[in-house]
C-alpha cells in the first residue's frame, strides 16, 4: 500500500456546504442528540441546517423546561479548526466518503474525524482485540496472525489499548493499521502508546467520533469498540476475560452482521474463558490466517485489497430537499399516550406503535420530542426505553 496521507478537507467534504457540514457538527454535539436521534432529524428535515432551527421547539413540545440549545457555530468552527491544524478530516455520514459498513449501523457516527491514511477505509478490514494483560503466546499469536492477515490484503483495526491491540497494530504497521480509538484525535492513551499512536498517524488512519481534546472516560470505549466493529467484515478475538471490552466489540459485530473470530486457549487461564465461550456460542474457531480467509471468502467472495465504491442502497443523505418523512402534529394526549407505554426495558418501536393505535408517523414524533426532551433513550435495532424526566 502507497497510498500518502490525505490532509486539507476538500476530498472528505466533498457534496457539503460550508454552512451544513457546520451545522451537521453543531446538531450532533448537541446535548441529548446521539447518532440515532441525528438520523431521525435528517429523515425528518432533511438539513441538519433545518433540524437546528427545530431542535429547540420540538425539545419545549416534548415537555424540557428550558428548551434544548444546541452550541453555537463558533464552537464547530474551533473544532474544525483543531482538526486541520493536526492535518486531519471529517467524514459525514451520508457522503460518498464515508465508510460504507460502518454506514450500516444504526448508532453510525454522524461526523467521523481522522488524521493519517484515509484511503484505508477503503480497503477490505478485519477487527482485532484481546486482552489488555495478555500473556506472552497472546501477543505472539496476535503478532503472527495481524501480520500473516495484513499480507493477504487486509487492514486490521484495533483500539490502541495496551496488550493484544498495540501487538497487532505494530505487526500490520506496513501492511495498514486502523486504530479506533475513545478520545480526541489529539489525546494519546494509553500513555505508554503515545509514540505508537503518533507513528499510526504518520503511516496508519487514526479514527474517532469525539472532539480534538477530549479525554477518554469510561463510557466511551464501547462507542469506540462499534466503530471497530462496524468498519470491519469481522472481529478476531485474542484472549478476553469473561467480562472485557473485547467481548463488548464480538457482541457488536454479532449484531451489525459481522464474523465472529476466536483463537482457543487454556481452560486454566482466565483470559481464555472469553474466547472459548464465544467458540462455543458459534465463534469460528481460529488458530491460523487461513482460518479467517477461508470464511471470508465463502462470504464476500474474497478479499478486496482496494474497496469498491459506496453500495447502491447508501445513498448519501440529502442536503437540500426536504424531509423524507412527514411530521405530523400531535396533541398532549397522544405525546402521553407514547409516554405511558415506555418501560426502563427497551421496546421496540413498531410495538408501540401496535399498542397505542397511532398512526407510526405520530409515534415517531412523540418519540423525538420526549427524547430531545430528556425522557426517552433510543438503542440500536429501533427500540427505545423511558428515562426519568429532568
Amino acid at each position: 500500500m502507497t497510498d500518502m496521507p490525505l490532509h486539507a478537507h476538500s476530498a472528505a467534504t466533498r457534496g457539503l456546504t460550508e454552512t451544513e457540514r457546520l451545522a451537521r457538527l453543531r446538531l450532533i454535539r448537541t446535548d441529548r442528540i446521539g447518532p440515532i436521534t441525528f438520523r431521525q432529524l435528517m429523515m425528518r428535515f432533511g438539513t441538519a441546517v433545518r433540524a437546528l432551527d427545530a431542535v429547540p421547539d420540538l425539545s419545549a413540545r416534548g415537555g424540557r423546561g428550558t428548551p434544548l440549545s444546541p452550541p453555537p457555530a463558533t464552537v464547530a468552527e474551533r473544532e474544525l479548526e483543531a482538526l486541520d491544524r493536526m492535518g486531519g478530516e471529517d467524514l459525514h455520514l451520508g457522503t460518498a466518503e464515508y465508510p460504507a459498513r460502518l454506514a450500516e449501523l444504526d448508532d453510525a457516527p454522524p461526523v467521523l474525524l481522522t488524521l493519517g491514511r484515509r484511503t484505508l477505509l477503503r480497503h477490505d478490514i478485519i477487527g482485532v482485540v484481546g486482552a489488555r494483560n495478555a500473556s506472552v503466546s497472546g501477543i505472539r499469536m496476535a503478532e503472527r496472525l495481524a501480520s500473516d492477515l495484513g499480507d493477504s490484503g487486509l487492514v486490521i483495526a484495533s483500539g490502541l489499548a495496551r496488550g493484544i491491540d498495540a501487538a497487532s497494530h505494530r505487526a500490520s504497521f506496513n501492511t495498514g493499521t486502523i486504530a479506533c480509538i475513545a478520545g480526541g484525535l489529539d489525546i494519546a492513551y494509553p500513555r505508554e502508546n503515545a509514540e505508537l499512536q503518533a507513528a499510526i498517524a504518520e503511516k496508519g488512519l487514526l479514527v474517532s467520533e469525539m472532539p480534538p481534546g477530549t479525554r477518554p472516560q469510561a463510557r466511551h470505549f464501547p462507542r469506540r469498540n462499534r466503530i471497530i466493529a462496524g468498519l470491519s467484515l469481522g472481529v478476531l478475538v485474542i484472549e478476553a476475560a469473561q467480562r472485557s471490552g473485547s467481548l463488548i466489540t464480538a457482541r457488536l459485530a454479532a449484531e451489525a452482521g459481522r464474523e465472529v473470530f476466536a483463537v482457543p486457549g487454556s481452560p486454566m487461564d482466565p483470559r481464555s474463558r472469553g474466547t472459548n465461550r464465544l467458540i462455543r456460542d458459534g465463534a469460528v474457531l481460529t488458530e491460523t490466517a487461513d482460518d479467517i480467509l477461508e470464511e471470508l471468502a465463502s462470504l464476500h467472495g474474497g478479499i478486496r485489497r482496494l474497496a469498491g465504491q459506496q453500495p447502491a442502497d447508501m445513498a448519501p443523505i440529502p442536503e437540500h430537499t426536504a424531509g423524507t418523512v412527514p411530521v405530523p402534529a400531535i396533541d398532549d394526549a397522544e405525546r402521553k399516550t407514547v409516554f405511558d407505554l415506555l418501560s426502563p426495558g427497551p421496546c421496540a418501536v413498531d410495538d408501540l406503535v401496535r399498542l397505542s393505535g397511532l398512526a407510526s408517523g405520530a409515534v415517531l414524533a412523540a418519540l423525538l420530542e420526549l427524547e430531545l426532551a430528556g425522557s426517552v433513550q433510543r438503542h440500536p435495532g429501533n427500540r427505545v426505553s423511558r428515562l426519568e424526566t429532568p
